[in-house]
Order: structure tokens, then C-alpha cells, then sequence
């Protein structure tokens, strides 16, 4: 059932990723064409002012969730509802809260930009994106979790997809209206406020949630100590684009925007062969089942490393040409950033690398035991991109991230194999020098081929073909010389799943 599940929430989760990453790409280009960049930077900024809600959570997603799992195993109702409860009543707090932190933004943000657009331009812009935030805290955040830990991601996945679709057509049939940037994203406010309300109901009916139960408060005890990862994941999504509002301006957010786009698309692809399965080595160490958590992981590893290797490396050989095509014909901002495109895919690529490190930790409930790395996180993230902004612009606060993001994957990593899977770290130096020389190797073959004048989408399409057959040939037979073992096991699952299917 776990593996079911698991597959379920992989196949659900790439389908969200590949209808994410085609409907992201859409509408930015039509909001720059449109608008124009600083409309985008503004866009891309406020949303992450208004992200900074985000940190009221103290972690307690990840805290609930790992709580949520024995419960859950046993079928205990009365357990779960008491959970629920005690989680909605903090995500209803943290919404009037933030309707509060909203006004505040609505009125302060507008003095930050004001060279580029008047003051009720952009205070009416911040509430209307601010809307569909609230109605998500308010209705949804709770029950959202409930799933996550039942391994049923898969549903909101699908909800996604639905929503994600709409909104995209609903935005290119406002533009081509004339409709302005305030119509059109209060038609996607209109769009995203069904979807936490769709998923509360559909887990009070699933899950026979009681109304009149006990709150539960000490399952959410822990949250403080949830509170580093909490920080450390916010920044990470966070810190380079309020940094650069505050010391740069909003075209080079929107230089920003446009990259991260296309790295963060890879980042999620990637993640998706990570859903559920946090929630399944929950459930084995609720369990006891330490054999058959050591056994997964080394298959889960296995597949984490061999797709960022080949997704990332393939990432970083043709993200210039793709941006080039992207914002061709857009003069007022210099998209041309390669030193930039370099840092921030590698970046994303390590913060990849540590999913199936954070994800045994997290199941463990090891949030106190590493809270100091997260924080440690955090700082090396903030000061280094401040710093570095000023002498490199977007390159610099890329640096400040990758940087932050290497050394909490190191300390993931030394935790992991130290107190939980009892294993040498060895292993992941291992795994981390095959992966370097797999993408030397690529790197060195692609230099090779001619690539000529990328000018179009359709050259592009031609010249990643040749690309990423590449990175695949080249990742597979390095892992099929030093890890031909899992090669096996992964095969050996695959064909258990079809008998059972």
C-alpha cells in the first residue's frame, strides 16, 4: 500500500510540475510583453513581502504532519480530529494575523517603488494578490497537511493541476482583452480562493473529522523547535528577491524572476519523486521497520541523486540560450546573465541533492536535534547575499544561496548517517564525487558540439534533444559501473508493483 501510494503521488506530483512549469513560463512572458519588467519585478516582489506571513508557522507543518502519522497508521479519529483541530485554530490565528501584516505591506511597499508606479497603483495591486493568501490559511493549510501525511498529496495535486490550467487561460483571455495588471490578477485570486475551501471539505467527509473533539495541543508542541527548518526553507525561497528590492530595483527582481523560474520548474520536477515518500519513512519508523528504511532510503538516494544530476546539469548547458529566446525582443532589461544562471542552477541543484537527508530527518522528528543548522542556514544565507549584492548584483545573492545551501546539505547528511541510519559518511562523498564527475564528463562532451545561432524555440527544442540524451547516457553508465545494486532493487520494485497492480 505505502508503495502504491507513494507512485501514486510521484505520478500526481509530475503531472503538476510539467502543467506548472509550461502554464509559469506563459504567464510571466505575457506580463512583461504586456506590462513590461518593473510590472513583473513588482508582481514577483510583493508576493514575496507578503510570503513573510510564512514564518508565523513556526515550522508546525512539518511538526503536524510527523505527529500525524502513528494516528493515522491506527486509524484513531478521535487522535486525528483532535490534531485538526488544534492546527486549524493556529492557521486561523496566523490569518486575521495576517490581514493586519497585509495593510501594513499594502500602505509601506508602495513608498519602495514609488519611481517606477504611483502609491494606489501599487497598494490596491498588493491586496488583490494578498486575497487568496488568506482564504488559504484560513480554510485550507490544516486539512492540506492531513493529506500530505496520509500520502494522499496526490489529490491536491490534481486540484492543482485543474486550478493551475484555469488560471492560465483565464490570464491570456484578460490580456488579450486589454484587461489591466489589476484585473488579471484578481481573476487568479478569483480562480485559487476554491481550491483550500474544496480540500477542507473533502477531508472533514474522508476522514470523519470530529467537530466536537479535544483540542490537541501537544501534538503542536514541537513547532518551536520546527521553527530553524521553518526559517531556513522561507529564506531559501525568500531572501534573494527581498534583497534585491531593497538594494538593487525591481527589473533586476524581475531578471531575477525569470531564471529562478526555470530553475525552481527543475527544482519542483525533481521533487516530485520525493512525494509521499517522507510520509511513507514516517510510517516505517513508526513502525520499527529499521531494515526496510535503510533498504528504501539507499533506493531513494539513488534516484535523488541520478535525476538532479541529469536534469541539473542539463539545466545549466541550456538556460542561457532558453532565456535568450524567452525575453527576445524585451529591451527594457538585460536578461543576459550567464555568471548568474550558473550559481543559481547550482544552487537549486545541492538543495536538491539534500531531499532524501531532510526527509528521514523531518519523518524522525528530528526537528531540536538540527534546529542549529537551520538557523546556521539562514544567517550564512542573509549576510553573504546583503554583502555580495552590492559588488555583484543578482550573482550575488545567488552565491549567498548556494553557499548557505552547501553547508546545510553537508550538515543533513552528517546528522543522518550519525544518528539515524547509523551508516559511514563516506557513503554520500561517494555519492557526491561520482555526481561531480558525471557532470564533468557532460560538460566535456557538449563543449564539443557545434551549437550555432539559438534564435528560436523550435533550434532550442533541437539543441536540448541533443543535450539531455547526453546527460542521461552519461549518468546512467556511471551509476550502472558504481551502483549497479540499486539498479536492481528499483527494477525488483517495479515488477513487485506490477504483479500487485
Amino acid at each position: 500500500m505505502r508503495s502504491k501510494k507513494a507512485l501514486a503521488n510521484i505520478i500526481a506530483s509530475l503531472a503538476l510540475q510539467f502543467v506548472t512549469i509550461i502554464c509559469g513560463l506563459i504567464t510571466p512572458r505575457l506580463i512583461i510583453a504586456t506590462f513590461g519588467s518593473s510590472a513583473n519585478g513588482v508582481v514577483a516582489s510583493v508576493s514575496q513581502f507578503l510570503g513573510y506571513i510564512f514564518l508565523l508557522e513556526s515550522g508546525i507543518g512539518g511538526v503536524v504532519q510527523a505527529a500525524l502519522y502513528k494516528p493515522l497508521a491506527n486509524h484513531d479519529v478521535q487522535t486525528i480530529s483532535g490534531i485538526v483541530k488544534a492546527t486549524e485554530r493556529f492557521f486561523r490565528i496566523i490569518a486575521i494575523i495576517f490581514i493586519g501584516y497585509l495593510c501594513v505591506v499594502a500602505m509601506v511597499y508602495p513608498l519602495i517603488v514609488n519611481k517606477e508606479f504611483e502609491y494606489f497603483f501599487t497598494f490596491t495591486l498588493v491586496l488583490i494578490i494578498g486575497a487568496s493568501t488568506f482564504v488559504q490559511y484560513y480554510f485550507g493549510m490544516a486539512y492540506q497537511i492531513v493529506l500530505q501525511a496520509d500520502q494522499r498529496g496526490y489529490t491536491t495535486a490534481i486540484l492543482r493541476i485543474f486550478t493551475t490550467i484555469i488560471n492560465t487561460i483565464l490570464v491570456i483571455i484578460l490580456i488579450k482583452l486589454g484587461a489591466n495588471i489589476h484585473i488579471v490578477k484578481l481573476g487568479s485570486v478569483a480562480i485559487y480562493i476554491f481550491r483550500p475551501i474544496l480540500i477542507n471539505t473533502y477531508v472533514v467527509k474522508k476522514y470523519k473529522i470530529m467537530k466536537n473533539c479535544a483540542i490537541n495541543n501537544n501534538a503542536i508542541k514541537q513547532r518551536w523547535d520546527g521553527l530553524g527548518h521553518h526559517i531556513a526553507y522561507f529564506l531559501h525561497n525568500n531572501t534573494d528577491i527581498v534583497v534585491l528590492t531593497l538594494f538593487a530595483n525591481v527589473k533586476e527582481v524581475s531578471v531575477y524572476s525569470v531564471y529562478f523560474m526555470v530553475v525552481a520548474g527543475i527544482a519542483k520536477l525533481t521533487s516530485t519523486f520525493s512525494s509521499g515518500l517522507e510520509a511513507a519513512f514516517g510510517n516505517m519508523i513508526a513502525k520499527n521497520e529499521t531494515d526496510v528504511l535503510n533498504r528504501n532510503f539507499r533506493i531513494y538516494e539513488f534516484v535523488s541523486y541520478t535525476i538532479t544530476t541529469i536534469l541539473f546539469t542539463s539545466t545549466a548547458l541550456l538556460i542561457i540560450p532558453f532565456v535568450s529566446v524567452y525575453t527576445k525582443g524585451i529591451t527594457d532589461a538585460n536578461y543576459d546573465r550567464p555568471l548568474f544562471a550558473y550559481v543559481l542552477t547550482a544552487a537549486e541543484a545541492i538543495y536538491c541533492v539534500r531531499f532524501p537527508y531532510h526527509s528521514v530527518v523531518i519523518a524522525a522528528g528530528h526537528f531540536k536535534q538540527t534546529r542549529n543548522g537551520a538557523f546556521a542556514e539562514a544567517f550564512i544565507n542573509i549576510i553573504l547575499s546583503v554583502v555580495l549584492v552590492n559588488f555583484l548584483g543578482v550573482a550575488g545573492v545567488a552565491i549567498g544561496t548556494l553557499c548557505a545551501m552547501l553547508f546545510r546539505t553537508i550538515q543533513y547528511a552528517v546528522y543522518l548517517s550519525k544518528h539515524i541510519l547509523k551508516r559511514s559518511i563516506m557513503l554520500f562523498v561517494k555519492r557526491n564525487l561520482i555526481s561531480a564527475m558525471a557532470v564533468f564528463i557532460i560538460i566535456l562532451i557538449v563543449k564539443f558540439l557545434p551549437t550555432g545561432n539559438i534564435h528560436s524555440y523550435g533550434v532550442w527544442c533541437r539543441y536540448a534533444v541533443i543535450v539531455t540524451p547526453i546527460a542521461i547516457t552519461v549518468t546512467f553508465m556511471m551509476n550502472a559501473i558504481f551502483y549497479g545494486g540499486n539498479f536492481k532493487d528499483i527494477l525488483s520494485i517495479l515488477r513487485r508493483l506490477k504483479k500487485r497492480g
